[in-house]
């Protein structure tokens, strides 16, 4: 009788974990997709962790296919969705019943056509058209991405193939990866978004893994489930997690908001110095105040990888300054020639 009910028991912790799980991916799924370059770096994720990527040989000629397959509909949906809006190349959503030993497991794929395939492998880096190669790693592109599409290549990979632990067992959050150099390629990009990950293989599985319970809060809220993961935290057994969810919440929220006000008012800064000084701006300074207008949502270090040949997140904010003191002194002169 004790071992039905543990059983019982257990098929409830399993299916209220699935069932959290679902939650994150439906959230992620969810949220603004961002610039193109954000949403091209989480489809490109999506693809090479989805597993849906292959080059077949078809009698005389090489054919790509691109169908990955995930456990969130919604999931696939959002892949669907952005490969035809942002690539404008037609997909198709199918759901696929999956045998395992537990029995059937119901996963949706996206199916590109072989011949748009092909185009969607190159515009997504996955296939080097020099060497007609396919790049094993992230691509260099996503590799050295500002923070914002760092954020997407880890939101993609953890809605194809995440997973996250029960709440009441010790934390772990781990996503399963196509091959070594992929996982190397997203731990590096973690380190720049300050979480310390590490790889492992499990049956020939590779896999990324987090124990630490802060660094999952972190690494989830910064993707985009600020909601869930508070639900998360909340079900741990230390009542201790309940506040530092919600400082955590409050601390990225309010952060958030500073940054976006502090980059709003750069941009009109920039903007009214490049309408007081006109023509009379040195190029170097033209350029970071430019970088800055573009680019609204960038830290300091992301417009220096941003400019060519780049430069330092130091040299950007004195290019900066110096554009604006340089405003300021022809403003005062000018009330001064007035009066």
């Amino acid at each position: 009788m004790r071992h039905a009910e543990q059983l019982i028991d257990n098929n409830y912790i399993q299916e209220d974990l699935l069932a959290l799980l679902d939650e994150v991916k439906s959230e992620l799924s969810n949220i603004d997709g961002g610039t193109p370059a954000v949403q091209k770096a989480q489809v490109t994720s999506m693809l090479y962790f989805g597993r849906g990527f292959r080059r077949v040989q078809r009698e005389s000629s090489t054919q790509i296919i691109v169908q990955p397959q995930f456990d969130s509909m919604e999931a696939a949906h959002w892949l669907q969705e952005t490969i035809e809006s942002l690539f404008k190349i037609p997909a198709a959503l199918k759901s696929v019943d999956v045998k395992t030993p537990h029995g059937s497991l119901r996963r949706y794929a996206v199916d590109v056509g072989p011949r748009a395939g092909f185009a969607l492998a190159v515009r997504t880096g996955m296939i080097d058209p020099r060497l007609n190669r396919i790049v094993k790693g992230l691509p260099s592109e996503l590799s050295n991405g500002n923070i914002a599409q760092i954020k997407g290549v880890w939101r993609g990979a953890f809605m194809s193939s995440g997973t996250l632990s029960d709440p009441d067992k010790p934390s772990a959050l781990e996503i399963i990866c196509p091959n070594d150099e992929t996982a190397d390629s997203l731990i590096a990009m973690g380190q720049r978004l300050g979480i310390r990950a590490s790889k492992h293989t499990v049956r020939s599985s590779v896999r990324i893994h987090l124990s630490n319970p802060d660094a999952i809060e972190r690494l989830l809220t910064m993707m985009g489930a600020g909601s869930t993961v508070r639900d998360w935290t909340g079900k741990r057994p230390d009542p201790e997690t309940h506040h530092r969810a919600n400082r955590l919440a409050n601390f990225d929220d309010a952060n958030m908001r500073r940054s976006a006000k502090a980059a709003a008012e750069a941009v009109v800064k920039v903007q009214h110095a490049f309408d007081v000084l006109g023509d009379d701006i040195p190029q170097n300074l033209r350029a970071a105040g430019q970088l800055r207008i573009d680019h609204p949502d960038f830290s300091l270090e992301e417009l220096g990888r941003a400019a060519r040949p780049q430069i330092s997140k130091d040299a950007v904010a004195g290019r900066i300054r110096r554009l604006l003191q340089r405003a300021e002194k022809v403003e005062q002169e000018n009330m001064a020639n007035k009066s």
